[in-house]
């Protein structure tokens, strides 16, 4: 249905700044801007602000926003049970867009992200509806993550200490100190692990991708998991070239005429974390698996480079999650098969 109705929300920790441009005939009304707080009760009266203003939430309206990591979460899970069209673009592509801009607030940002949307409703995705067993799963990862850093950063403290220090009793006394917060780390990291495990069995579709993933030689646990949740669960990305670029492993032409001819290089843009993850997956499966330490051996007496090759194995494995996912049904290695 072709849209009348362009809302653009720009979204902060505690507020929302929301305005809205009514497509009448040719011609587009001026931009009308009110602010709310980033509330559920704020979301409410945001609605009956619009339905005031004769604003239907409805089929003929769409709605754009900036990615802001976890203060649109309420927002998206909102327009999400409303059905409403929801577009959470990259805050790059929106400034981009708008050429050369002066000034910036809240205010104007809205007004920003409105006109976006009038500009861009011919190009414009909506984001899939939020699945509600992915913000359980990603606060979980997050809490892990933590845990995982501040373990590592007394670890490593504790080993300076002992290279550097003139008593060998001094590190020791400061490793006896510091045991209770380690071991208290190590067994909440236990339990924020077990959590996930619980957390994925709880929804059908969820254990069944899980599982699926968990075929394909090289993706592990925590892989497996950040998948699912980056991509919430594969309704993100529509091909597995498309999820292999969320996840910075295509490589990408830098030329121009003739004077400009740079190697393929993957672009900075991408989850760095997810990109962090499969590398380690590319390694494992090296030294695991028959059939890329064969690819690696080859192309190592091809003379391409070491971080040539891993990239390259990162893009199967990520082409092949999405295929499994696709197709339902778990990876089957014909390679050992053939050996």
């Amino acid at each position: 249905m072709k849209k009348k109705y362009f809302i653009g929300i720009d979204v902060s920790k505690h507020t929302l700044d929301v305005a809205f441009i009514i497509q009448q005939s040719s011609s587009l009304s001026q931009p009308v801007w009110k602010q709310f707080n980033n509330t559920l009760q704020g979301l409410q009266q945001m609605k009956c602000w619009l339905a005031e203003m004769q604003v239907p939430l409805s089929d003929e309206t769409i709605v754009v926003i900036e990615n802001t990591g976890i203060y649109h979460r309420l927002l998206w899970q909102f327009f999400s049970h409303l059905q409403i069209d929801l577009c959470i673009e990259n805050a790059a592509q929106v400034k981009w867009s708008l050429g050369i801009a002066r000034g910036k607030n809240d205010k104007v940002d809205s007004r920003r992200l409105a006109l976006y949307a009038v500009r861009n409703a011919d190009r414009l995705k909506p984001t899939p509806a939020l699945h509600s067993a992915i913000m359980p799963l990603k606060d979980l990862l997050t809490v892990r993550n933590k845990l995982i850093v501040q373990t590592r950063s007394i670890e490593t403290a504790l080993k300076e200490l002992k290279h550097i220090s003139t008593s060998a009793t001094e590190p020791a006394a400061l490793k006896k100190l510091l045991q209770p917060a380690l071991k208290g780390l190590q067994q909440s990291l236990k339990q924020t692990e077990q959590k996930i495990k619980d957390v994925l069995k709880q929804d059908e579709n969820v254990y069944t991708t899980y599982k699926l993933l968990n075929t394909i030689p090289g993706i592990g646990h925590i892989t497996a998991v950040y998948l699912i949740c980056c991509s919430n669960m594969f309704t993100m990305c529509t091909s597995g070239k498309q999820l292999a670029c969320y996840c910075g492993v295509v490589p990408f032409d830098y030329q121009s005429g003739i004077s400009i001819k740079g190697k393929h290089h993957v672009h900075k843009m991408a989850n760095k974390e997810l990109k962090r993850l499969l590398h380690m997956c590319a390694l494992t499966s090296i030294q695991n698996y028959k059939e890329f330490k064969d690819y690696y051996e080859r192309k190592k007496q091809e003379g391409k480079h070491a971080m040539s090759i891993l990239n390259a194995i990162k893009n199967k494995l990520v082409l092949r999650v999405f295929a499994v996912v696709k197709n339902e049904k778990p990876y089957v290695d014909n390679y050992a098969k053939a050996a």
